[in-house]
C-alpha cells in the first residue's frame, strides 16, 4: 500500500489553466454567452413551468390528468415564480446601491 502523498506545489495560474481546460465545452459555451443570456434562458423556463402548469390543471379538469400531477406541476409553478421575485428584488435592491453611489 502506498504511503500518504506529499502535497505539491502547484501555482494558482496552473490551477485555473488545468480547471479551465477539464470544463466541458457546454460549460464554456454558456461561460461565453454571459449574464444577459443565463437570465433569459432562466425565464424562458421559468415561462415553461408556468405553462406545463396550465396544461397539467386543464389536462384535469377534462378528466384527463391525476390530481396529484396537478399539485407538483401547480407547486413547482409556484415555486419557480417566488424563486423569480426572489432574484428580481435583489436585481433591484442591487440597482439601488448603485445609484446611493457617490460619484
Amino acid at each position: 500500500m502506498p504511503g500518504p502523498v506529499a502535497p505539491s506545489a502547484v501555482a494558482p495560474a496552473q490551477a485555473a489553466a488545468a480547471y479551465r481546460a477539464a470544463a466541458s465545452p457546454a460549460e464554456a459555451g454558456a461561460a461565453a454567452e454571459g449574464f444577459g443570456a443565463a437570465l433569459q434562458r432562466a425565464v424562458q423556463d421559468a415561462v415553461e413551468v408556468g405553462r406545463g402548469a396550465d396544461a397539467a390543471t386543464t389536462q384535469s379538469l377534462m378528466g384527463q390528468g391525476s390530481v396529484t400531477d396537478v399539485v407538483l406541476a401547480v407547486s413547482r409553478a409556484e415555486l419557480t415564480l417566488q424563486t423569480a421575485v426572489a432574484v428580481r428584488d435583489r436585481v433591484v435592491s442591487a440597482y439601488q446601491d448603485v445609484m446611493r453611489m457617490p460619484i
